[in-house]
């Protein structure tokens, strides 16, 4: 029995690695989506160190959704399936084999990218190497759950399509897996939260690119395994062996289980205060003292009035303040800005002002003491200093941008120059909270 179990397994693999639509799904749909990353993100330094999370999961939720319900649908309308009720081996161990030999392929795609990512734009490898396996093996098992559910539900390869893409594309567009959540609307960032790519970006990013690799996983793990055995249960008690079986009305009940399994999770994370971006520091803000802050040197500085890091006083009459007021309105409701328990937020604000120096944009000075302003009133002060501390020691973590679009500044420096002037403006701004620099 073993042996014929892995004979099935072998066929399987065999089968996919010569269908032309599971090789595009499998590897020509994660190549696009990596050189479009790539496109968008290729200032960064290093390149797409921050976006890998994202660029994984994304391989991984077109086998899943697409790449084995294809095959098992298309197996199901050819009688293959029918012909293998009559085998003397358990199906369960057919159906786990195909499932096993899609985690082959998914896997061999993860490799590639990360591979390509590297050869290509420079993107470092794996930070914890084991740990981003053992991560990667967590998602691609819960989303193959969806997959088996997808194959229960869909009647043809067609319906696969269409089912597979109200998975992928939620997910992909406010989910948190094609989009940045600090990018995305706060309504947006809290649905993400009842859905499974949100949390496989985190574990995946984490264990790729940040020091403390799982630590801080564990209700994304826990979500992962909720959706993903909900829906392993219910597509294999949905499963059909012939193309003409009709799903009794009875057991579709198990369909509405399956999805509220994703109210149960997202419920979960309200109550337990997570429906908000995931915080980009990482590790290296978890780990700024007192002492470090205390430690920051002030003595290279620019002046405040010197062609770079340029900052007004504040603005004491009604004339300066309705002159950049527009500006503020905006500056205000930028949605990377608005989370005042993210210290991602306190970057993305600095590079307002940085960005605004470098652009030489004639309202300079008053742009960066807007930004600080903003700054002070959003923020708990003693957050605000760590975070300060943290743009200022760590230049190279989280998310910088380099144009702006949304705020008028559209121009577009390099993203060295951009965390360069970000660590004088972040100084400029702690310096003024502990009192040793003055306006």
């Amino acid at each position: 029995m073993k042996t014929g179990l892995l004979r099935h397994f072998l066929l399987v693999l065999r089968l996919n690695l010569r269908s032309v639509q599971a090789l595009i799904y499998g590897y020509a749909v994660p190549v696009f989506f990596l050189l479009a990353f790539g496109a968008v993100f290729r200032d960064d330094t290093p390149a797409l160190k921050h976006e890998m999370g994202q660029i994984l999961v994304i391989t991984i939720l077109g086998g899943a959704c697409f790449g084995l319900p294809t095959a098992l649908v298309a197996e199901r309308e050819r009688g293959v399936w029918r012909r293998y009720r009559l085998l003397p081996v358990p199906i369960s161990g057919l159906v786990l084999g195909t499932v096993i030999a899609r985690l082959v392929i998914v896997a061999s795609a993860l490799a590639l990218q990360t591979a390509l990512a590297h050869w290509v734009f420079g993107t470092p490898w794996p930070l914890n190497p084991v740990l981003t396996t053992v991560a990667a093996l967590a998602v691609t098992a819960s989303f193959l759950g969806l997959g088996l559910l997808v194959a229960a539900l869909a009647n043809d390869v067609p319906a696969v399509q269409a089912l597979g893409q109200c998975l992928f594309l939620p997910m992909i567009l406010i989910g948190g897996v094609g989009v940045p959540l600090s990018v995305l609307p706060a309504v947006a960032q809290k649905i993400a939260g009842f859905m499974p790519g949100r949390y496989a970006v985190h574990i995946l990013q984490q264990t790729y690119a940040a020091p403390a690799g799982l630590h801080g996983t564990g209700f994304d793990f826990l979500a992962l395994a909720v959706i993903g055995v909900a829906a392993a249960l219910a597509g294999s008690l949905l499963f059909r062996w012939e193309a003409g079986h009709r799903v009794a009305r009875a057991a579709r009940l198990w369909v509405p289980i399956a999805l509220g399994s994703w109210l149960l999770v997202g419920t979960a994370a309200g109550l337990t205060g997570r429906l908000r971006p995931l915080p980009s520091a990482g590790a290296s803000f978890d780990t700024i003292t007192a002492a470090d802050i205390a430690g920051i040197d002030y003595s290279d500085l620019p002046g405040d009035h010197e062609l770079a890091g340029r900052l007004d006083p504040p603005f004491t009459t009604l004339e300066q303040s309705a002159r950049i007021a527009p500006f503020v309105a905006r500056l205000r409701a930028w949605p990377p800005g608005l989370d005042k328990t993210d210290p991602q937020s306190v970057r993305s604000l600095v590079c307002v002002a940085a960005i605004a120096d470098i652009s030489e944009d004639p309202r300079e000075g008053q742009i960066a003491r807007a930004v600080f302003d903003c700054l002070t009133s959003r923020f708990p002060p003693a957050l605000l200093r760590k975070a300060l501390a943290w743009v200022a020691l760590y230049p190279h973590d989280g998310r910088t941008f380099n144009t702006l679009p949304a705020l008028g500044l559209n121009r577009r420096p390099q993203i060295d120059i951009v965390r360069s002037r970000c660590v004088v403006y972040a100084k400029k701004y702690l310096g003024r909270l502990e009192g040793t620099l003055h306006d």
